[in-house]
């Protein structure tokens, strides 16, 4: 597809990275020569230097004969204006929009077809929901939902006391109660999709899939402590921190206290949020953190603009055995290797959040034929778990999985059908109207759920 991305911001570098990956023909727009050129170097795009909201810029990058626009700049305004240029120019283009100010965000969702928006993306608003759901289900690392919820896929690390350290993947049974399928592992820096035979080590991270019942019990015969989260404590007043405190004080009904050391930005989440309590102090300063009892907290969040602070007071947290910890990063996954080793809990970066949603849509618009109901990307965006629906032009309705050759960089994690979750053996079979879930490395590649197989029989 042509696609523009107008902005070479951290979001439009981020979605450069992975849409120049998957061969898409994209043109960057900006007003920086100098960030258009270090992404000309990087990556295989055009560039166009200008106003994206004007139209002679937008003509110029090829809004004419585009299928996509990204306005990921950094003002919200111009990325209104971006997006309602470009549909008036042609019509028939996908727009995305960045939007980050919560004042704006009742009208855009309110008035979203008038301001000619495919879809919009905040990405302090995504890592906020992806924290409230962590919080809400403590012990694991990441949790999605597919099937409307009836599976989850969940990230857990292999401790040094964990059953599962030396564990090979054939002997779960032998120390988990309840079912569930390793489909991912992340180690040292490198996705893996497991065999039978794979055999599990300590600080490796996994990814598992099973129902909500059955994690549970999981969670339980591993000896993780899934203790209710009731005071959360978040360093930084930022918009991630004002997203996250609305949702967890007035949805949940936690008891939510944020240290801010800008008595301005004080002063309006105080406004903002009557309900929790802010804090006018250097969250820098453990001193601080001892004077305002951090180490009585359930949940411990650094939400502070610097991810060096973030990383020593998520350190700071574990030294004071608080159960969770939470640490937003602002850099891509190129660095998040370094921080495995690192005791600072889940780690979220708001750009990738918002960047993968990008690319999820952008890949089902790409294949309307069979696509994917969700895509989610999983182990640093190395893999992805993929949603589909079997319909009558499925290949190998029927047939017993172990007359199949599936592609070596597919697994076939789950299927659901009529309310049940089955984890596939050589004699199970996919029938019409299945939810199916399978896992596969990051590259495009898998488009449809016949994609699976090695097959190509159906395609002559």
């Amino acid at each position: 597809m042509k696609i523009l991305i107008a902005g070479a911001g951290k979001v439009g570098r981020a979605v450069t990275r992975k849409l120049s990956a998957e061969g898409h023909d994209l043109t960057l727009i900006d007003t920086d020569p100098a960030e258009l050129k270090a992404a000309a170097d990087r990556f295989d795009v055009m560039s166009c230097e200008g106003n994206c909201a004007t139209m002679a810029t937008l003509r110029e990058a090829g809004v004419m004969d585009a299928d996509v626009l990204i306005a990921a700049t950094t003002r919200d305004e111009v990325n209104l204006l971006c997006c309602m240029t470009a549909v008036g120019m042609n019509p028939d283009v996908h727009t995305i929009a960045r939007i980050r100010d919560p004042a704006y965000l009742p009208q855009v969702y309110a008035m979203q077809q008038k301001f000619s928006l495919s879809m919009t993306v905040n990405p302090e608003k995504a890592a906020a929901e992806e924290i409230e759901r962590l919080i809400r289900f403590p012990g694991f690392l990441r949790r999605e939902a597919f099937a409307r919820g009836k599976i989850q896929l969940t990230e857990l690390r292999v401790g040094a006391d964990s059953p599962l350290k030396d564990l090979a993947l054939r002997d779960l049974g032998s120390v988990i109660n309840g079912q569930m399928l390793v489909c991912c592992v992340l180690r040292d820096g490198k996705g893996i999709i497991p065999s039978g035979d794979f055999v599990l080590r300590q600080d490796d991270r996994i990814f598992v899939t099973g129902s909500v019942d059955d994690l549970a019990s999981v969670l339980k015969s591993l000896g993780i402590i899934t203790r209710k989260v009731r005071k959360v404590f978040i360093c930084g007043g930022g918009t991630v921190s004002y997203y996250l405190a609305l949702q967890l004080s007035k949805k949940r009904g936690m008891n939510v206290k944020i240290i801010e050391k800008d008595p301005d930005r004080c002063r309006e989440l105080e406004q903002q949020l009557p309900d929790v309590c802010v804090v006018n102090a250097n969250a820098g300063d453990m001193n601080t953190l001892d004077s305002e009892w951090a180490s009585d907290s359930d949940a411990f969040i650094s939400l502070t603009g610097l991810d060096e602070l973030n990383i020593l007071l998520s350190m700071y947290a574990d030294s004071l055995r608080i159960p969770q910890i939470v640490t937003k990063v602002g850099r891509g996954p190129d660095n998040f290797r370094i921080l495995d080793d690192l005791p600072i809990g889940a780690v979220i970066c708001p750009k990738e959040l918002c960047c993968n949603s990008i690319v999820r849509y952008i890949r089902a618009i790409g294949n309307q034929e069979g696509a994917a109901r969700s895509i989610h990307f999983i182990a640093d965006g190395q893999c992805c778990a993929i949603e589909f629906e079997a319909d009558a032009m499925t290949h190998h309705l029927d047939e017993p999985l172990k007359d199949q050759h599936l592609r070596d960089n597919a697994l076939l994690a789950c299927i659901i059908r009529r309310g049940k979750t089955i984890y596939p053996n050589g004699e199970t079979v996919i029938k019409r109207g299945d939810t199916v879930i399978v896992v596969s490395d990051a590259s495009p590649d898998i488009r449809s759920l016949n994609d699976i197989f090695e097959d190509r029989a159906y395609e002559l």
